[in-house]
């Protein structure tokens, strides 16, 4: 039985967190579009064009000892040889270890994100990525609006 362009689809995205948490940079590369692509990390500006976009995620995978993503509310929409997917990374992440040797301290973090893939002969590739933070009430905030 073969596989639907939306399971196809899914398959892509899991495999580039899958990649991230790995921390194989040639694979990852191998996930993107030889052309135009784009990526927006949280907080960054656009970053446009394969080399940059690389080496982007060349800089995160040397800066980070340790990331898991827990994907939620994955949608997939297919239009032709175009498919959008939009999920909500919910991130645990470790910095550099310490001077103990020990793994530095773990961060979680919630970023909603639009991934966008095209059909190549190879199969999906990803053409941008695009990941926006979700801010959150930290413990003891109270939303302004709330009734008392």
């Amino acid at each position: 039985m073969s596989l639907t362009d939306t399971e196809l689809v899914e398959q892509a995205n899991t495999a580039f967190y899958e990649t991230m948490e790995r921390g194989d940079f040639d694979e990852l590369s191998g996930l993107w579009l030889d052309d135009d692509i784009s990526c927006i990390h949280p907080g960054w500006p656009v970053l446009t064009g394969r080399g940059e976009v690389l080496r982007s995620y060349a800089l995160i995978m040397a800066n980070t000892e340790y990331i898991q993503f827990f994907l939620t509310d994955v949608k997939v929409s297919v239009v032709g040889d175009t498919a959008l997917v939009t999920c909500t990374e919910n991130i645990l992440s470790g910095g550099p270890a310490e001077d103990g040797g020990a793994l530095g301290p773990l961060v979680g973090q919630l970023v909603v994100a639009t991934n966008v893939f095209r059909r190549t002969s190879d199969g999906w590739k990803i053409w941008s990525h695009h990941g926006s933070p979700v801010l959150t009430e930290t413990d003891g905030e109270e939303d302004e609006n709330s009734p008392s």
